[in-house]
């Protein structure tokens, strides 16, 4: 059965933003769709996040899908590098994803994305972990850098980039309630 998994970003929930309506398409499409609350969002942890992904999704195989919102982008990513080499997914779309550092943060929220900027990614073994990545950026968001994001998530990842205009960070406060480019993604890899 298909199964997709919508991770959600720092202070978010999975009743936010585009989730809702991403996870009633997507049981349209006949998906079995998981969206966990992710731990203490206001104090993200890699080792919290990454764990209760570990604990919610269990075994992966070409029927398992991620969407991730920024900061659940890079909790897919570090999901799939502990994965076994034989565990491949079927597909990964990073919303608003990012590597490296972010911009715009305040001086309070700058330690607690340092460990997210500053921990290595091992992109040779995230790339072997899924059959297709995508990312979907914004040229107006206000945290995640256009152009080094781009670049690394195609090079390192061979993922298709899809830059959406004037969409900020893809929240219900840019009027992002309803994404139909990730929608699009999972129909075509699955």
């Amino acid at each position: 059965m298909k199964r997709a998994f919508l991770i959600h970003g720092w202070d978010g929930n999975p009743d936010n933003n585009w989730f809702p309506w991403l996870r009633e398409e997507l049981e349209k499409l006949g998906f079995s769709v998981i969206a966990p609350q992710m731990p203490d969002p206001k104090t993200p942890r890699i080792g919290d996040w990454v764990s209760t992904m570990v604990e919610i999704v269990g075994a992966v195989d070409e029927e398992t899908f991620f969407v991730g919102h920024s900061l659940g982008c890079q909790t897919i990513l570090r999901f799939l590098q502990t994965r076994p080499s034989e565990q491949i997914a079927g597909g990964v779309v990073m919303v608003a994803g990012f590597t490296g550092e972010l911009i715009g943060l305040t001086e309070d929220e700058k330690p607690l994305a340092r460990p997210w900027e500053e921990t290595p990614l091992d992109f040779d073994k995230i790339k072997s972990q899924a059959k297709h990545f995508a990312a979907v950026l914004s040229d107006s968001d206000p945290w995640v850098p256009l152009e080094s994001n781009r670049k690394i998530f195609a090079e390192k990842l061979g993922a298709e980039i899809v830059v959406e205009q004037a969409k900020g960070h893809f929240t219900a406060d840019d009027g992002v309630t309803e994404l139909p480019v990730v929608l699009d993604f999972l129909d075509k890899w699955s």
